[in-house]
């Protein structure tokens, strides 16, 4: 998938979000991609931006109540992105467990192109 390029935020926000979630940590990334570049450039754009890094493997549940609560405080449409997106669509459905089926939580993630079945017993609780 490609990635977020720091001229692509005025774009974004032509699109209709109004928020941009981070998950990808700034160790993975050239110092032109790094959060506080792609934060200056957001805010430029008119958007709001959030930096929770996620580290592969290391998605605790006080990285996902806080993805839920920026998604839930956002006053329009949220884009997350990470390296694939993987490590964003997993904090997503995870904070949607127990307030929306899993069965349309994993439906809704094969509709953007992720496997997220494992999760299964996590959405089911």
């Amino acid at each position: 998938m490609p990635q977020i390029e720091p001229d692509d935020f005025v774009a974004l926000a032509q699109a209709g979000f109004t928020t941009v979630i981070a998950n990808r940590p700034d160790a993975e990334v050239e110092p032109t991609h790094r959060s506080d570049v792609m934060a200056e450039r957001a805010t430029r754009a008119g958007l709001t931006y959030h930096y929770l890094p996620i580290v592969p493997g290391q998605l605790g549940p006080d990285q996902v109540a806080r993805f839920r609560e920026i998604m839930d405080s956002s006053p329009g449409p949220v884009l997350a992105y990470c390296r694939s997106g993987t490590r964003s669509a997993t904090a997503w459905a995870l904070g949607q467990a127990g307030d929306r089926p899993a069965d349309e939580i994993l439906s809704a993630g094969r509709s953007a192109g992720y496997d997220l079945s494992h999760l299964g017993p996590m959405l089911r609780r």
